[in-house]
């Protein structure tokens, strides 16, 4: 389609123009997009009706780009106000690692009879031969700079971890993280949920209290020389009054998460894991690890912490699943009954976590070797789901907002989290309940004695494991302590509904004042 010539006679067409920004390509800002779009719009009989803009979004993946998704719904609806879609350049319709997602989300519009114009490009998006070649080479090419730039950016990180410093991530039990300046000299001690403010500054770890060192030291000394058990060591631990970094109980994962990380033998480990593109977590074999030693002051020496690896390895075997079920029938007919603490508190036993990981559930472990529980357990499988999914909601909430530079800690008492030192945040998770007529509901408790300035009230998918949207309450509005939601609630209640956590992300971002003028 050719550039539209206005006539004196004929009204202007209806556009609506798409502009994103993302973190990685600020020059770019959605106001000079719609700048360069808007001038396009008048050379081309043009008018704007409506903007879908998504800024600070990544361009990777359609998940995260509420505009994009509702510009592309309301094509697809058929009831489209608009005939044209005004995009500043490829780039910004998306970076997709497949070119041909990229492509399909353009034919929906197409489908629909909505045109989308690339205004920066010098090419017409006109269905010829040459601008469909030139689009799949555009394409390649913006998903291959973030590709490249993923690769610098982990080479860089990978240089500074050789370099001996802390890469994100609480420091731990025993340690404390240090912010040190381009020459080395140390700036000062960081508190849980404080970010470095300086680019060029650096993070590393350094012991903490002479407390906690000391139980450090204990702990290893206790599983390495005394030959007592992680379970052991946390009931010493707990019977002492001592607490973990989080204020919390020691237990047997806990001690062996200690025991198991090399950062108290002054060791700077980093690749466990990959997350690369918004593709699917990965945990990597142990030759791909990024290693330093001696790249912070050591708890224990490297030798006992060595020494311990090789007490958990001697004792691990890998269980075939018949093993499993004969061992946990033995348990059973030795004890008449079964449950995940009686597994956990028997030596030489594969964990309940195992079992939970190997079977689906421990309560399939149960069914496959004869034992029903004298009650249903099955809500605590659901339980188990539900602190999962919020434990993830937590995560990506407080990862999110601490890289837009923002400071999120996590109040032990209450748990609300305070965001900024401005504002506190009640985060809950709403399970999926079918009524007898097939209806979904979701029940949310508030937490109104605690008064929270912000309540966000994830809900879940009838699977009660995928997120399905979320709610956000501002105090001042919340009069109740419950609240029995349905698939569609209203615009009172759905005006507070967002497709998921981001908006409470754009709040706790400090924005620089050149940016918002």
């Amino acid at each position: 389609m050719g550039p539209l010539e206005p006539k004196v006679d004929q009204k202007p067409v209806r556009a609506a123009q798409y502009v994103r920004m993302s973190t990685e390509h600020q020059q770019y800002s959605t106001e000079n997009q719609a700048k360069a779009i808007a001038k396009y719009a008048e050379q081309h009989g043009m008018e704007i009706v409506f903007t879908y803009a998504d800024s600070g979004k990544s361009g990777l993946t359609l998940a995260g780009r509420e505009e994009l998704q509702k510009l592309l719904a309301a094509a697809e609806s058929g009831n489209a106000d608009f005939t044209v879609v005004l995009v500043y350049d490829v780039s910004r319709w998306g970076r997709f690692q497949d070119v041909d997602e990229s492509a399909y989300h353009e034919y929906i519009c197409r489908r629909a009879g909505i045109t989308v114009h690339y205004c920066a490009e010098q090419f017409q998006n006109d269905g010829s031969p040459l601008s469909a070649l030139i689009k799949t080479v555009k394409r390649t090419m913006a998903g291959e700079y973030s590709r490249e730039l993923s690769v610098k950016v982990f080479a860089g990180q990978c240089r500074l971890i050789e370099l001996g410093y802390r890469q994100g991530g609480p420091a731990g039990y025993g340690l404390r993280r240090q912010l040190v300046g381009m020459d080395g000299e140390s700036k000062g001690l960081l508190d849980r949920g404080q970010q470095k403010s300086i680019q060029t500054d650096r993070v590393i770890l350094v012991p903490g209290p002479d407390e906690e060192v000391a139980v450090v030291r204990d702990i290893f000394d206790a599983f390495t020389n005394n030959e007592r058990t992680e379970a052991q060591i946390a009931q010493h631990l707990n019977i002492q009054g001592r607490r973990t970094d989080l204020a919390r109980s020691w237990t047997r994962g806990t001690v062996h998460q200690l025991l198991t990380n090399p950062k108290y033998a002054g060791m700077n480990v980093y690749n466990r894991k990959s997350f690369k593109l918004k593709r699917k977590r990965i945990t990597n074999p142990p030759e791909m690890w990024i290693r330093k030693e001696g790249a912070f002051e050591s708890i224990v020496p490297l030798e006992q912490f060595l020494q311990a690896q090789e007490i958990i390895q001697k004792r691990s075997k890998h269980f075939t699943d018949a093993e499993m079920l004969e061992r946990l029938r033995s348990l059973y007919e030795h004890y008449g009954t079964l449950s995940g603490i009686l597994i956990d508190e028997t030596e030489a036993m594969p964990s309940s976590s195992a079992y939970r990981s190997r079977f689906n559930s421990l309560v399939r472990a149960y069914q496959l070797i004869g034992f029903t529980p004298a009650r249903d357990f099955a809500y605590i499988e659901l339980n188990r789901k539900l602190r999962r999914v919020y434990r993830e909601q937590c995560e990506a909430l407080l990862s999110e907002i601490r890289n837009r530079g923002a400071s999120i800690r996590q109040n032990p008492d209450s748990e609300l989290f305070v965001v900024n030192e401005e504002f506190t945040l009640s985060l809950i998770v709403a399970r999926c309940r079918a009524t007898q007529g097939g209806n979904m509901r979701w029940h949310l408790r508030f937490e109104t004695s605690l008064r929270p300035d912000i309540t966000a009230a994830v809900r879940l998918e009838p699977d009660n494991q995928s997120v399905r949207d979320c709610y956000l309450f501002p105090g001042i509005d919340l009069v109740t302590s419950q609240l029995r939601l349905g698939r569609e609630n209203g615009t009172l209640i759905d005006l507070y509904r967002f497709t998921d956590l981001r908006f409470v992300v754009g709040m706790a971002e400090h924005v620089p004042i050149s940016r918002v003028a």
